[in-house]
């Protein structure tokens, strides 16, 4: 295990600084953007393009890095997302701004997965989980270490586009001056929706809709904490307290989801992030303590969601499909990041900032009553057969790669299939292998 994890170090390392990167970019542009007097849809389609170039960034980037090889194309990636921080700094305009978005998103698809790649291949079956943890607790601190350099610059200058700049050139050097072998070339997730649904409609609608609401939130957070009245500081305070919020809720929750029906826990969790929308919504709180205190609340239930959605569908899901059945699961999340901004800004300008949360809570109502609805018609799987929880915090970033679930693989510890109830007891999924992802 030791060794393991000092094969590792290094890349490590080196995601740490891409995700004080990624975390100081994501809030700094529309903090800025926001001082510009720029239109809260214009600042909405930040996060949709972002969102747009990292899923084509999943499909495309693969056949990129078998061209030209991990080293290359991870320098390539990451030289294009540095220019780019220090040419948003230099160029202040919204079209730009959005279209260097796009082409960001896609470059981090492509680090991403290189970097998940890399450490899949050096995880052993015996270390693979700690790896996974280690590396989601650093994005974790990566995301909120940069977030929270925003107080400490005034935002309407270049410098800290400049420190973007210099995180994301650090977190270059690991990989290129590394002498180990690169890891084998990098697989494309085929996207089945007809087959996602199938294996669990709660699952594939419920994640779509988690997409909408974190890609909604994740983009235009910092615009609804500047529309409200908060400091930087208060608004990277909060950013940063709903990923920590939501991280420490992973567990709890998880496990609840391991002993009850899944689909009972996401209603429960969608229905407290649903209220807790609805009060900001509706009461508009002028505390900055208490504003804070109902969004923390609502960070630390909704990104419960996600994991426990992937967990459902893999309930129904052969072991050996797990990495199918969940990549596929975060194209469709990545595509409900892509729906969320661009209805969020219009409804942001339309009405009042607070009414970010007035679509997030619409996505979670229709969450909880659609999980009701099929806890009505499909039979839970039982507690002996389900899959094994894991953790997967979607705060810190829109969302996760396909590589990822590779190295969070936990096929080879479910329990052997014994026939999965279905909508009338006996699932016809589990035995039909038209059905599975294989």
């Amino acid at each position: 295990m030791k060794r393991n994890l000092l094969s590792v170090a290094a890349l490590l390392f080196g995601t740490l600084f891409l995700f004080m990167g990624n975390g100081l970019q994501g809030i700094l542009l529309p903090v800025r953007g926001n001082l510009e007097g720029y239109a809260t849809t214009t600042l909405g389609l930040l996060g949709t393009s972002w969102a747009g170039g990292f899923v084509i960034g999943c499909l495309v980037a693969p056949k990129l890095v078998r061209r030209v090889g991990h080293v290359r194309a991870f320098s390539g990636f990451i030289s294009i997302i540095a220019i780019i921080a220090l040419v948003s700094g230099i160029i202040i305009h919204p079209i730009w701004w959005v279209v260097l978005r796009a082409v960001t998103g896609f470059s981090t698809a492509g680090t991403s997965m290189i970097i998940e790649s890399w450490l899949n291949e050096r995880a052993s079956n015996e270390s693979r989980g700690a790896i996974f943890s280690l590396y989601i607790g650093i994005t974790l601190l990566g995301v909120v270490g940069g977030q929270m350099m925003i107080p400490l610059e005034d935002v309407r200058t270049p410098v800290l586009f400049m420190i973007c700049g210099i995180f994301y050139c650090i977190a270059m050097l690991p990989t290129t001056l590394s002498t180990a072998a690169s890891p084998q070339p990098l697989k494309a997730v085929r996207l089945d929706l007809p087959a996602l649904y199938r294996n669990s409609p709660v699952s594939c609608l419920g994640i779509l809709l988690v997409g909408i609401a974190n890609g909604a939130y994740g983009t235009l957070g910092a615009v609804f904490g500047a529309g409200a009245g908060l400091s930087d500081t208060s608004i990277a305070v909060m950013m940063s307290a709903t990923i920590f919020a939501g991280a420490v809720m992973q567990l709890p929750a998880g496990r609840l989801s391991d002993r009850i029906d899944r689909r009972y826990v996401l209603a429960a969790m969608s229905g407290v992030a649903a209220l807790a929308g609805l009060l900001i919504f509706l009461i508009h709180p002028t505390s900055p303590a208490l504003l804070i205190g109902l969004v923390v609340l609502y960070g630390a239930v909704a990104n419960t969601l996600y994991p426990i959605a992937v967990a459902h569908a893999n309930d129904f899901a052969a072991s050996e499909d797990f990495v199918k059945v969940s990549g596929g699961l975060l194209l469709l999340y990545g595509i409900g990041t892509v729906i969320g901004p661009t209805i969020g800004g219009p409804v942001m300008s339309v009405i009042t900032p607070h009414a970010l949360f007035l679509v997030t809570a619409i996505a979670h109502v229709l969450i909880t009553v659609y999980a009701i609805i099929r806890s009505r018609i499909r039979a839970a799987v039982p507690a002996s057969d389900r899959d094994a929880y894991t953790t997967i915090p979607t705060g810190t970033s829109p969302m996760l790669t396909p590589q990822s679930m590779s190295l969070a693989d936990r096929g080879s510890g479910k329990p052997p299939e014994t026939g999965k109830p279905s909508e009338a007891g006996k699932s016809p999924e589990s035995s039909d292998p038209a059905v599975k992802f294989g």
